[in-house]
């Protein structure tokens, strides 16, 4: 892992655990073991970090499993792709990717900050489940896209916050619900 990558690991890490604001840019220099001039030589500032961090972070959310793709059948393509969508969920290494996440978006702040790329990142995910439903036939393809999206973030915080979180009996019952 080269410098660069390091420093946008522990930001996330320690935005993740501790906020934005609360998260100094010494307290990510000491952690990473690097100098301020080479974070400030890699990002323009700390709001420059934070959304180097969020893009570094929607590439990995977009990487996920992405066979449903090529699944001809319209109700397999959708169980695939709720099952990529989980899957992703619950690597333990994204574990962190989805605390920053949810941490950012909730922020005022931070969301004020990351307002374009939130938008790009979830018109991409809308269009891509609006796709899967007219796959389907649905009749409004965008409204229940917006749906699934949303009870998606909400497992996704229930997954997060609670240890005992039932997810694998959550998703049985989405695929269910949405198949």
């Amino acid at each position: 892992m080269d410098k660069r990558d390091q420093i946008l690991a522990v930001a996330m890490q320690l935005f993740a655990a501790n906020g934005f604001e609360k998260t100094s840019v010494s307290a990510i220099c000491k952690q990473a073991e690097v100098s301020k001039g080479l974070v400030f030589h890699h990002f323009k500032n700390k709001n420059g970090l934070l959304r180097q961090v969020f893009e570094y972070i929607s590439e990995i959310i977009g990487e996920a499993d992405k066979s449903y793709q090529y699944i001809d059948d319209p109700k397999e393509r959708l169980v695939s792709f709720i099952e990529a969508i989980f899957k992703g969920m619950t690597v333990p290494e994204y574990k962190t990717i989805y605390q920053f996440n949810f941490n950012v978006m909730v922020q005022p702040t931070t969301r004020a900050l990351l307002i374009d790329l939130i938008d790009e990142r979830m018109g991409g995910l809308q269009e891509a489940t609006a796709e899967v439903f007219r796959y389907l036939s649905h009749p409004n393809p965008a409204v229940i896209s917006r749906m699934l999206v949303a009870e998606i973030d909400g497992i996704a915080l229930n997954y997060l916050l609670n240890d005992d979180f039932p997810i694998t009996l959550v998703e049985e019952e989405f695929i269910k619900k949405y198949s």
